[in-house]
């Protein structure tokens, strides 16, 4: 008889050690180190708005040294600077000569209607240091912005500052301009005659929706120092025939009666009880046969997809008590819970969507 001694096994423990070595050898840190250094590329385009680079580019491609001096830059990093930003997508680069790109001339030349800036010139100002509170927030669950150093809340503040609050309408926007175009194209418009914006900001949504269907009026909702920054905008699209202002305080007044009521980037901010409440208050605001359109960062239902939702999220963590972003399935219970008949969900644009009640 041959004693085994346990040799064939210990043939296979090394055969699968070399092929576990293999295998391990196969996965590399990248991902995990480029995820956990982001914040480097972030704040290098935050400073690049800062600083103003995509619009002084906006009149065409600078040398690298003209672009240095304009900006007031030290010699020193400026080269490793532009091209970072060549490298991150942001800036072009031929012959020396650096220029914007298609999207970071469209949507980062503080001259243009399409600004989006203004958010991220916020995000610089504010949410990069309050950030790195994150872990704080995560085992309190309180705020960690100007409410935590016994300051007003971001739209305190901003009501007391025009330029400030102009600004972030203008943000606003911007953010939203491709949303709206998607609802004006995707949504059944031609089933209503009039709408309601609630939380409408500087009136980028009633605009897109009033030019593309002319059939169509509507009213912008929102707080009363907004009025002027509203009805500057609506003038300067020559609509104001169309579309309407209405003040209001969204939890004291009723919502004005319309056949489509519009919470755009509105149920995040709250809690569970209050987006139940503006949901409530939007069935009771339209008719038989009419709807109302929820559209946020909405988290998909799997909550693994929607990473920019889910990081928006807990941004609502950072800045206020109680918001936070929700699921398809949770507005579309929500809806239901409120009276509306029917729901569905549609992908608008990037990581944006809308649910749709109708009664």
């Amino acid at each position: 008889m041959i004693p085994t001694c346990g040799c064939r096994s210990a043939v296979s423990e090394a055969t699968k050690g070399k092929a576990m070595s293999s295998e391990t050898m196969a996965i590399t840190p990248d991902r995990i180190m480029q995820r956990g250094t982001a914040f480097w590329g972030s704040k290098t385009l935050l400073s690049a708005v800062e600083l103003g680079v995509f619009t002084r580019l906006a009149d065409g491609p600078l040398d690298g040294e003209i672009l240095r001096q304009r900006l007031g830059l030290h010699p020193r990093s400026a080269r490793d600077f532009f091209d970072a930003l060549v490298a991150l997508g942001l800036l072009e680069r031929h012959d020396g000569q650096y220029a914007n790109t298609s999207e970071t001339a469209l949507f980062l030349d503080r001259g243009k209607p399409s600004y989006v800036g203004g958010m991220l010139e916020m995000a610089n100002s504010r949410l990069y240091r309050y950030w790195g509170n994150l872990t704080e927030g995560l085992r309190t669950g309180e705020p960690q912005n100007e409410l935590k150093e016994g300051g007003l809340d971001l739209f305190s503040s901003l009501a007391l500052d025009e330029g400030k609050l102009r600004g972030f309408m203008q943000a606003m926007t911007g953010l939203s301009l491709g949303a709206a175009g998607a609802i004006a194209a995707t949504f059944p418009w031609d089933r209503h005659q009039t709408f309601a914006d609630v939380g409408t900001a500087q009136g980028g949504l009633p605009v897109v929706l009033a030019n593309a269907h002319p059939h169509l009026r509507g009213i912008g909702v929102d707080l009363p120092n907004v009025q002027p920054i509203f009805e500057e905008y609506v003038r300067a699209h020559g609509l104001q025939d169309r579309v309407a202002w209405q003040a209001a305080d969204i939890w004291r007044d009723q919502f004005p009666s319309a056949d489509v009521v519009i919470l755009g980037h509105m149920l995040h901010g709250w809690g569970l009880e209050r987006k139940k409440l503006l949901l409530q208050k939007a069935y009771a605001a339209v008719p038989d046969g009419g709807a109302v359109i929820a559209y946020d960062a909405i988290i998909d239902d799997g909550r693994r997809e929607n990473a920019f939702g889910l990081l928006f999220s807990l941004n609502m963590l950072i800045e206020n008590q109680e918001g936070a972003e929700y699921t398809f399935a949770d507005c579309q219970g929500w809806m239901r819970e409120a009276g509306f008949r029917e729901t569905y969900a549609a992908p608008l644009v990037g990581p944006e969507s809308m649910v749709v009640g109708i009664k």
